[in-house]
């Protein structure tokens, strides 16, 4: 089939019609087994069920098997699963007693794949923000789940809650909850400060909008329980922000990376350390992460930054504000790649982005050669125009 296709381009505030013909570059080959000297979870989506009955606005419905070998497909590569969390629609879609079940089934089949990492999302999503009245409320709420992932034997990653952030009166707040907490955590847990650019009603989180100034709660939170935590992931699309706090973190503590506009240069590191990694982009393009992870373990920085630097342009497109929508771009690249047979998501976030914006996204992973079968590709990118009335 010919590779070459009309698309949208945005020309000032014009959208025009242009050829596009496909690059079909080949793809990074991830080595197979090929150790990595960073700490890579990669966040997973979910893929819908588009023939469950129910109201795809107000309930939840998965494809199980598609779901979980998404996962197979990341732990083969050598990532770990960050599971049932932002990417995976959480809290936009996604509810707790699904998460759950995706939980308990995530956690059956890591039990398959030699040295799989698998943390899990630990929130208060079953609490409504408006709902709680007390601090009490919120870790009655972060409780009960921390305990259900547990039961479970899974890892705990304690997620930014939009409750907390509602009722909060100020820093001792958050210090008497994240206290708590992790004081009764069974093992080290990560933590993760989700900025408002994600969603909006975490602002002001840590109890303050001075990023400064909340750091230093954080950081304060971090050092009184430092032998209770794994690492943080710090999800501020600012790198300067990023690297501050990794100098300033407890020796035992990592810097998990969630900036997915400058995670190559933050993974590589500098002189004075670096960023293992928790990504929402590396579902998007995991086997470019893992040859690009391979070659930085084997000494071969140059590499690294050759295989990742065509996929930067299309992270920050996939992450273009409104940033809570990039969840659209994971599974519209994993649709392009064959890894679910519709592009349909949970909570109809399939409709969360233009027909122009998608047509970046095919664009950018073309060039960036993450298409792994370009003829699919640009058949299902063609079935897709004309849905929107391009032919």
């Amino acid at each position: 089939m010919t590779l070459t296709l009309s698309l949208p381009d945005l020309d000032g505030d014009v959208t025009a019609l242009r050829p596009y013909t496909l690059l079909a570059k080949a793809p990074a080959v991830p080595a197979k087994g090929a150790p990595f000297n960073r700490v890579v979870y990669s966040a997973a989506h979910v893929v819908a069920d588009p023939l469950a009955s129910r109201d795809p606005w107000q309930d939840c419905a998965l494809d199980w098997d598609a779901t979980i070998a998404y996962r197979a497909h990341l732990w083969n590569l050598g990532l770990g699963v960050a599971e049932a969390m932002d990417t995976a629609q959480r809290g936009m879609g996604l509810d707790w007693p699904t998460s759950l079940q995706l939980i308990r089934e995530s956690i059956g089949a890591a039990r398959g794949f030699e040295g799989a990492l698998l943390a899990n999302g630990c929130g208060t999503d079953q609490l409504p923000a408006d709902a709680a009245r007390t601090l009490e409320d919120v870790i009655g709420a972060y409780e009960n789940q921390m305990s259900a992932i547990e039961a479970l034997g899974g890892r705990l990653i304690l997620m930014a809650s939009r409750a907390l952030a509602r009722i909060a009166r100020g820093p001792d707040d958050y210090a008497r909850v994240y206290d708590r907490l992790l004081s009764a955590a069974r093992e080290p847990v990560i933590l993760h400060w989700l900025g408002d650019m994600f969603d909006p009603a975490l602002a002001g989180y840590w109890g303050s909008s001075d990023v400064s100034t909340a750091m230093n709660v954080a950081l304060d939170v971090i050092r009184r329980q430092a032998s209770k935590i794994d690492g943080i992931k710090i999800s501020l699309l600012d790198k300067h922000r990023e690297i501050e706090m990794r100098r300033r973190l407890p020796s035992n503590v990592r810097m998990y990376t969630g900036d997915d506009f400058n995670y190559a240069e933050l993974i590589a590191g500098d002189s004075q350390g670096y960023s293992d990694a928790l990504l929402g982009i590396f579902d998007a393009i995991a086997p470019a992460a893992s040859a690009a992870l391979a070659a930085l373990a084997r000494g071969d920085e140059a590499q690294f930054h050759r295989i990742l630097a065509p996929t930067v342009p299309l992270s920050r497109h996939i992450f273009a504000a409104p940033t809570r929508f990039y969840k659209t771009g994971v599974v519209f690249m994993a649709w392009l790649n064959g890894f679910q047979d519709h592009f349909a998501m949970i909570g109809g976030q399939q409709s969360a982005r233009s027909i122009s914006h998608l047509a970046g996204i095919f664009r950018l992973a073309d060039e960036a050669a993450l298409l792994a079968d370009p003829a699919l590709a640009c058949h299902r990118m063609k079935q897709l125009l004309a849905i929107h009335g391009i032919g």
